[in-house]
């Protein structure tokens, strides 16, 4: 179901959560430091009980000695560190299994969304155990939009969802699905793979409209045609494996 920015600004939903945030960073060094600065402000105004997790994904920057020093100065934040680049996938599982709150949402490191829209979709929890939201304005390249729009509906048809943008790193999950799903793919197939898992499990969905804004700093590596190959490859290995779970 989609709702509007605004609609699920005024509905009704959870008071003060229990909420776990997460940030995957490669080299993000100019970047996560006041994004974590700026959700312990949104969250200190939103949250009954909140944490704030930075996973270094083996940065040879100087993210991870950032990581130290807040976590060091906030009693919330806590440092996870990979001693190499294991991977988005890897760097999103290790997100997930170190959240201990009631509900956990994860944002890239690259600043590219405003965490103060996690105000925004707070309220959809209240009829739904995933918030899976969609970029407005989607700042990147027309192959890279193209690319991102075949293949949500890619995923959709091949595991029967209706996700309008997959891909979207800007979502919120119920804490306790990880509980009851295995995540496998250390690489791009981590978002459609929860979604699938997820689903097949009988969570809900529910969607929403996000802005997106220009990288500020460092280079993604989602456009890689060597990643996308990949990720359309084991795409149906991934379904194959789903459906013998289940």
């Amino acid at each position: 179901m989609d709702v509007s920015p605004h609609t699920a600004s005024v509905a009704g939903g959870l008071e003060r959560p229990s909420i776990s945030v997460f940030f995957p960073c490669h080299n993000e060094a100019f970047t996560v430091e006041l994004l974590v600065r700026k959700t312990l402000d949104v969250l200190g105004a939103i949250a009954g009980d909140y944490e704030v997790i930075i996973v270094n994904d083996g940065s040879t920057d100087e993210t991870a000695a950032i990581a130290d020093r807040l976590a060091e100065e906030f009693q919330a934040v806590k440092a996870v560190h990979h001693s190499t680049n294991l991977g988005y996938g890897a760097a999103l599982q290790s997100g997930f299994r170190a959240a201990t709150k009631d509900w956990v949402f994860y944002t890239d490191g690259d600043a590219q969304f405003d965490i103060e829209e996690l105000k925004g979709i707070l309220p959809l929890t209240a009829k739904y155990d995933i918030v899976s939201c969609y970029r407005l304005n989607r700042q990147d390249n027309r192959r890279r939009r193209l690319s991102g729009w075949c293949w949500s509906r890619l995923v959709g048809l091949v595991f029967g969802m209706r996700v309008r943008d997959v891909d979207c790193a800007f979502k919120l999950y119920r804490r306790a699905i990880f509980d009851r799903i295995e995540m496998r793919s250390r690489g791009a197939l981590i978002d459609a793979e929860i979604l699938a898992r997820a689903t097949r499990k009988g969570y809900s969905i529910g969607q929403t409209g996000v802005h997106h804004y220009p990288r500020r700093a460092g280079e993604s590596t989602g456009g890689n045609l060597r990643v996308i190959l990949r990720a359309f490859r084991e795409l149906l290995r991934l379904r194959g494996e789903i459906l013998r779970d289940s």
